[in-house]
């Protein structure tokens, strides 16, 4: 995949996307649709995917383009954090998910806990706000950022889900196999540090 190729089709469909929402007249629409559809064909050349497939996911909204955004929760046993497995690739990550409407960022943290581990958490404060596409995902046709958000354990019980299968704590050295989609080594080390010994200012990169 060539990640330039990604970015550059992302940014044109955000522009012919609000160019769609506010323009009026009606050759500019004919030309934000048909660039639209060059981002869908743009896309799909860069990434391998079949031109339905990322024009369902990829040019399927309206309105002003905005990034979505990822809540992840951080929990942790003295000092093991913990991961949950995801079924969808088999690595592990941080509880959590897309935010919900009618959610706060808090309420998402503890609401994608219970879901995918089972446990009852408090949120204590944010640790990070990152941007996904400075970081080394694997690219994706959103632009989104991740929202860290420390919480503290309450009760619960391990229980896996229709998402996880498996449930665990892990100190900083013996960390398993990774969901790359959705956490990064980097971030894992970033979250160790800012949970521990937080920086002055919450990392916003």
């Amino acid at each position: 995949m060539d990640n330039r190729g990604i970015e550059w089709a992302k940014k044109i469909q955000a522009i012919a996307q609000a160019g769609l929402t506010y323009s009026k007249d009606s050759y500019d629409l004919e030309r934000f649709k048909e660039l639209r559809e060059l981002s869908v064909e743009m896309m799909s050349a860069y990434s391998g995917l079949d031109i339905e497939q990322v024009a369902g996911l990829f040019a399927n909204e309206t309105g002003y383009c905005t990034p979505k955004v990822d809540v992840r929760a951080v929990v942790f046993q003295e000092d093991r954090l913990l991961l949950v497995k995801e079924i969808q690739d088999g690595g592990w990550s941080l509880p959590g998910g897309w935010a919900d409407v009618g959610y706060s960022p808090k309420e998402v943290a503890v609401k994608e806990v219970k879901e995918e581990s089972g446990y009852d958490v408090r949120p204590i404060r944010l640790l990070a706000v990152l941007d996904r596409s400075k970081h080394p995902h694997p690219p994706l046709a959103y632009h989104v950022y991740k929202l860290f958000i420390l919480c503290e354990l309450t009760g619960g019980t391990a229980t896996t889900s229709i998402e996880t299968s498996g449930i665990g704590f892990f100190a900083r050295e013996e960390l398993p196999p990774l969901s790359t989609d959705r956490i990064t080594q980097s971030q894992l080390d970033m979250i160790f540090k800012e949970a521990f010994q937080p920086s002055p200012e919450i990392p916003l990169d």
